[in-house]
């Protein structure tokens, strides 16, 4: 190949991947950018934490809802159809949610967000191994995965800056102004698929019956609901703790927070090598120490104790989500696709009801209440890997499915 067109070439390759990046980025703009605001949204409409708490989960509970339908339309009418559009239909009620007239109607936006989520994490993973299969097949799931965190970190800390020197609808036009920005540069970027194949509806359907039977694919599924109510039961009450007495951080400090999350770009790869070394089973006790013992910590009642018991757990937590992930491609062996529609869906259900169920306990006994409640759900997280291990298989890194980490 000649000299002046391989660096071409090469340019128009990394431009490709930074799309797939950029996709992920862009879609977790959105789903948690209201955790930091949940103290402000609770004096703004007069409202309970529960009650606040729903702009969370109603975003979460559309995504688990919506994601295997999304999945089997996506078989059959193709991948970048759907990924686009779904980035472009997400800005719609990102946009429209700063109109709310109340607390009602954030909610529902917030819902209708949700509802477009899965256009692009339930389709994007499929897109990516069918695309660069052969050709850096990690390498561009590594770079999704790494949108995906930085989305998340963006979107709170984002929403919590704008909020604290504007207003909260402001929060909502700014991440809708940028979600729609990335969506014109991933349709222009991301490369048309060229080795999609329409799957037979009918197929997808025994697959998906045929995964349903096996349990220990179903004790993945459980895994997966564990993690993310965990994560998403203290990262939606943190709020409420730290900006209580002694802390009484605002907004924008709130936000800042997340900048825990970013330990996610470094611990996932680090996870894999640690899983190909020595086994799931192991891998499980790793995580759940770490994710009880970062948990315990944020009941010292000091800021940088705080910060740093969540930045443990996170990474406790983005372990238990990459191990889960490749036990699910290891386990399910055939029909990958859907068991990690599956996989999302309990994914998605356990962060809805993290939202929820954690909210109950904070308000019986605050954050020790909701701590004890997060400790013995990552209990339940190791029991439910021992399970999904006790017939060892050959688990790489490389045969991953990759959901999205939050």
């Amino acid at each position: 190949m000649p000299p002046d067109i391989q660096p071409a070439r090469r340019s128009g390759f990394d431009l490709q991947i930074f799309a797939v990046m950029l996709a992920g980025t862009c879609t977790f703009l959105n789903v948690y950018c209201t955790q930091p605001l949940l103290p402000y949204l609770r004096e703004i409409f007069h409202a309970s934490e529960l009650q606040v708490s729903l702009t969370v989960s109603s975003t979460i509970f559309a995504v688990a809802i919506t994601a295997p339908f999304i999945g089997l339309f996506a078989e059959r009418h193709g991948r970048k159809k759907v990924i686009v559009p779904a980035l472009f239909g997400v800005t719609v009620p990102t946009l429209l949610a700063a109109t709310s007239t109340g607390l009602t109607s954030l909610i529902f936006w917030r819902f209708a967000q949700g509802l477009f989520v899965p256009g692009i994490i339930a389709v994007i993973i499929a897109y990516i191994n069918e695309e660069w299969a052969g050709r850096g097949v990690g390498r561009v799931m590594a770079a999704y995965v790494t949108g995906t965190v930085i989305g998340g970190f963006l979107g709170r800390f984002i929403s919590g800056i704008i909020a604290t020197h504007f207003n909260w609808r402001a929060a909502f036009l700014v991440v809708g102004v940028l979600n729609l920005l990335g969506s014109f540069a991933v349709r222009t970027w991301l490369p048309k698929a060229q080795h999609f194949k329409p799957a037979e509806l009918s197929h997808a359907f025994a697959d998906a019956l045929e995964h349903l039977r096996n349990p220990r694919l179903l004790a993945v599924f459980a895994l997966g609901f564990t993690v993310l109510f965990s994560i998403v039961g203290a990262f939606t009450y943190t709020n409420f703790y730290l900006a209580a007495p002694p802390f009484n951080l605002n907004t924008s400090q709130l936000g800042s927070i997340f900048f825990v999350y970013l330990i996610g770009v470094t611990i996932t790869p680090v996870s894999g090598k640690f899983l190909d070394h020595y086994g799931f089973r192991r891998t499980a006790i790793v995580f759940c120490t770490l994710s009880i013992s970062g948990l315990l910590l944020t009941l010292v009642r000091s800021l940088p104790v705080i910060v740093v018991g969540l930045a443990i757990f996170c990474a406790g937590i983005f372990i238990a989500q990459a191990s889960a992930t490749v036990q699910t491609g290891a386990i399910a062996g055939r029909a990958r696709s859907s068991a990690a529609g599956l996989y999302v869906t309990l994914y998605y259900m356990g962060g809805s009801a993290g939202a929820t169920v954690t909210g109950w306990f904070w308000l019986w006994r605050g954050w020790p209440g909701s701590i004890a409640l997060l400790v013995a759900m990552s209990g339940l997280s190791l029991w439910l890997a021992l399970l999904a291990s006790r017939q060892p298989v050959a688990v790489r890194a490389k045969d991953a499915i990759v959901a999205p980490v939050d």
